[in-house]
């Protein structure tokens, strides 16, 4: 199962190679993890999110992901990924696997031997905890990923138990005894 490591910490800090952030679909800085990302990465991460082109007000949709240099973080990149509302938008499971799933394509394509991961959509959009880790870790679990770190950046001890008992359950069934 890769290798996959889940911390309480500030994803601001990460030192991987790409930092991934719970953006919004204009990718202009908000709330919750994507303030903290914007703040720290300082102005150059909006100047960078303003180059990516807008089609009918979107930079990137809800599922998808786009990268860019990460301005002052530790990291090379930020790759923005955009969850889903789960009270509002269709398929939230689906489009929360395809975020995470479009995250670790691109960290690929672009070199990336590291990534740190937040809980995408577990703050303000709501999306259930326990059943949000089933998604990331299973997408973060597949055999294409085996080359990179991953290393999930959790908020408080709650969340990251709640991860760590998804994830050991996970490794049960795929029979992995780390």
């Amino acid at each position: 199962m890769g290798n996959i490591s889940i911390i309480l910490g500030d994803i601001t800090k990460a030192t991987t190679d790409a930092i991934v952030n719970a953006a919004n679909s204009t990718m202009l800085g908000g709330g919750g993890v994507d303030g903290a990302i914007h703040q720290a990465a300082g102005s150059q991460l909006v100047e960078h999110c303003r180059k990516i082109p807008v089609v009918k007000g979107v930079r990137c949709p809800v599922g998808e992901a786009r990268i860019t240099p990460a301005g002052q973080l530790h990291a090379r990149w930020v790759i923005h990924a955009v969850g889903p509302r789960y009270d509002i938008d269709p398929q939230p499971q689906l489009l929360l696997e395809q975020a995470y799933r479009n995250s670790l394509i691109l960290a690929q394509d672009n070199g990336c031997q590291s990534v740190a991961l937040p809980a995408i959509s577990c703050g303000v959009y709501r999306f259930p905890h326990n059943e949000a880790a089933r998604i990331a870790l299973s997408v973060c679990a597949q055999s294409r990923w085996a080359d990179i770190d991953i290393v999930f950046y959790l908020f408080s001890e709650d969340m990251v138990g709640t991860w760590k008992a998804v994830h050991e359950s996970i490794n049960t069934i795929h029979g992995v005894d780390r």
